[in-house]
């Protein structure tokens, strides 16, 4: 993939860091992005590191977006100004992202576009409006992105993770053995893995191996899909 350049959100730790580094094993180049580069909630930080991104290597041949963030509480009690920063970061970034980036991508010739989505673009949870009805919604943009980049030559693929060892997975191991008074091995298979068939975390390099997949040559036939990798939570 040398000489291809791609856009990835949310570099700095978990899924992001590790899209970064396999996307660079690969050749790569990757203008990694985090929250000290622009602010995502806003239209002008989405623009902002689109426009980096050109200024500094001329092209874009790719956009991962993967930044994000989690907030739990029930819809009567569920903060509004939360519900606004979810839906900006998980669902109206993607959308600038590639609004801004389109024409760079259409200049490609095989643009590519892989939104790190998560099964809960597939199915809800409890307790998590905003991160589930986010999910959902940009997996709804990414058939539409699919539809109209046809033309371009641009693909787009939603991809949908269960549990991932992350840090922001992982700070919940303890306080949900508080929680219910049991141990953190009790509380990583009985509650937060609940929904998985198979009772272990996805590791952040498979999910980057995926994504390194859908970017690559073999992954020219995807476009327009929702690719569950879940351990087989949406199956049931």
């Amino acid at each position: 993939m040398s000489g291809r350049v791609a856009l990835v959100t949310g570099a700095a730790s978990g899924i992001g860091r590790a899209v970064t580094e396999r996307l660079r094993a690969d050749g790569w180049t990757v203008h990694a992005v985090d929250v000290e580069d622009g602010d995502l909630t806003t239209r002008e930080g989405n623009r902002a590191v689109v426009e980096a991104a050109l200024d500094r290597h001329g092209r874009l041949d790719a956009l991962v977006p993967n930044a994000g963030f989690q907030h739990v509480a029930p819809v009567r009690e569920f903060p509004e100004d939360r519900w606004d920063a979810l839906l900006a970061i998980l669902l109206t970034s993607p959308f600038l992202l590639a609004r801004y980036a389109w024409d760079a991508l259409k200049a490609s010739g095989d643009g590519r576009i892989v939104v790190v989505a998560s099964v809960h673009g597939l199915v809800a949870s409890p307790f998590k409006a905003a991160y589930v009805s986010a999910k959902h919604g940009v997996v709804g943009l990414v058939k539409t992105l699919a539809l109209e980049g046809a033309a371009d030559g641009i693909h787009a693929t939603a991809l949908c993770p269960g549990y991932v060892r992350t840090p922001l997975v992982e700070r919940q191991i303890p306080q949900q053995a508080q929680v219910h008074g049991i141990s953190e091995e009790q509380a990583l298979e009985d509650v937060i893995l609940a929904p998985h068939a198979v009772k272990r975390l996805i590791e952040p390099a498979e999910v980057a191996a995926a994504v390194a997949f859908l970017l690559g040559p073999e992954g020219r036939a995807f476009s327009g899909a929702a690719v569950p990798m879940d351990l087989g939570w949406s199956a049931r």
